[in-house]
């Protein structure tokens, strides 16, 4: 049993040495205890452990008894010194093995909980490192926006200062075609005044000869 315990307690003592040091080895025996604590593994590890610390208790009773048994003989009997010490060193490879199995448990449990948080403080850099992107992205879109602003407010000023042109050209035009229409309305006027001197000039012809052939006739009778 002795040679059990040792076999026990440097094998675990491997485990622990393997686990502090970030290693091939270590992956394998961390995936070896996530099985173990799955499904009945627990079970089994805590039946095991339960007799592994009734025995100690047994050996630590048979200790008791013995010492007891030298304080009332008086006396050291070399089979109780041999049974004695072969009690003891169980003692002590039992309870070492005991505390390495807690120390493995607990490593391999805070080992978890580093690469879950190490496995969430990635995730919360690359949604930082996307937020950030995103910002820059919409900064970046921002000042395309803010320039397509300022040249349709540029383009939007060329067609105020085309329409005031073109305003200046069509009051310009209206002014002409006002001109234009009082001079057409002059002519139009300057028109019917010949038109009537024309006549009254025709009347007065008209009247000169029949002054003029009546006074041709008067003579000829």
């Amino acid at each position: 049993m002795i040679q059990l315990l040792f076999m026990v307690v440097f094998s675990e003592m491997a485990m622990i040495i393997l686990m502090s040091f970030k290693t091939p080895l270590r992956k394998l025996v961390i995936l070896g205890l996530d099985r173990v604590k799955r499904g009945r593994g627990p079970v089994m590890v805590k039946t095991v452990a339960a007799t592994v610390s009734v025995l100690l208790a047994s050996s630590v009773y048979s200790m008791i008894k013995i010492q007891k048994r030298w304080i009332d003989d008086g006396a050291f009997n070399p089979t109780d010194q041999v049974l004695m010490a072969k009690h003891l060193l169980e003692a002590t490879l039992m309870g070492s093995s005991l505390f390495l199995v807690l120390m493995i448990d607990r490593l391999h449990h805070y080992i978890r909980e580093l690469r879950i948080r190490r496995k969430t403080m990635e995730a919360v850099k690359k949604q930082n490192q996307g937020f950030e992107d995103a910002k820059a992205g919409g900064v970046d879109e921002i000042k395309a926006k803010e320039e397509e602003v300022a040249t349709l407010q540029e383009k939007l000023k060329e067609l105020e200062s085309d329409i005031e042109a073109r305003k200046k050209d069509v009051h310009a035009a209206e002014a002409n075609a006002v001109a234009l229409r009082k001079q057409s309305e002059g002519f139009l006027l300057e028109y019917d005044r010949l038109l009537e001197e024309n006549q009254n000039l025709r009347n007065q012809l008209r009247v000169l000869d029949q002054s003029l052939s009546r006074s041709g006739s008067k003579k000829n009778t």
